[in-house]
């Protein structure tokens, strides 16, 4: 059950499983208009637990035909063996991958030498239109693992090696994914905010309460690097989904709801 009106692409939920549920129904109409005007769907998918429970829905959709789809993950860590439950491409296989029938798929390979591997991406990314882009806001406000040290609005790179923020390697240990910071490597690879702008249509879900000053920054602070994904709020087909936590006690005005590309009351 939605909470409240705000801004068109702005969407609250009382609890994560309605959320999820809202955020997969989306994507999945998304999916359904395109593939009635494409003969391929090239998507991008983060891999993180907010993204559970919609891509739990997106598995069981009886509309979509996952012949058309070719799917990319967009960040990964270096320096994990390749059979480790944390990478981001066991997640998608786990919990996307294996279970439907894709056209392809294309996740990065953190064990081959970085610029090789840079160099393989880029031209998968460049080789068409990204049409769907399903991401999460991070504690520190990063979208993938662009963290605030090392976000740029004009990353001439498609993807890069960046080392990650104290702060986004304590949200893996808070999420579980690791025992210990130690544990959680320093360096990954990550798709640029540009490419991640550069996708047709943005899906971003975010839950729980630990999120809920990164997307008061995002929605109503400055856009700015010390919060990356404030960025997203220019984007002009970009869809939050938040449950009651996350959102927090935020209430827009005016000019900080025209702030957002295309909302309207």
């Amino acid at each position: 059950m939605k909470i409240a009106n705000f801004p068109e692409n702005v969407h609250v939920f009382v609890d994560r499983e309605s959320t999820a549920m809202a955020a997969g129904r989306a994507v999945e109409k998304c999916i359904e208009k395109l593939q009635e005007e494409k003969e391929t769907i090239r998507m991008i998918f983060a891999a993180a637990p907010s993204q559970d429970g919609m891509l739990d829905y997106l598995v069981h959709s009886s509309t979509i035909n996952w012949h058309k789809i070719i799917a990319f993950n967009m960040d990964e860590y270096i320096g994990l063996p390749k059979d480790s439950p944390q990478l981001f491409a066991t997640y998608l296989e786990k919990r996307l991958f294996s279970k439907v029938d894709l056209k392809e798929r294309f996740t990065i390979n953190s064990e081959e030498k970085s610029q090789e591997e840079i160099g393989r991406f880029t031209d998968l990314i460049n080789d068409g239109t990204i049409d769907i882009v399903c991401l999460g806001i991070g504690e520190n406000g990063h979208i993938a693992f662009n963290d605030p040290p090392v976000a740029d609005f004009n990353d001439p790179d498609i993807i890069k090696v960046v080392e990650l923020d104290e702060a986004c390697r304590l949200q893996q240990v808070n999420e579980g994914l690791f025992d210990s910071l130690e544990k959680v490597p320093e360096k990954a690879l990550t798709l640029t905010i540009p490419t991640l702008m550069k996708g047709e249509h943005l899906f971003c879900v975010v839950l729980g309460e630990n999120k809920s000053e990164a997307v008061e920054n995002a929605l109503t602070g400055p856009i700015a690097t010390s919060c990356p994904a404030s960025i997203l709020t220019e984007h002009p087909n970009c869809e939050f989904f938040f449950d009651e936590e996350a959102f927090g006690a935020i209430s827009f005005d005016e000019s900080s709801a025209q702030r957002i590309t295309g909302a309207k009351y």
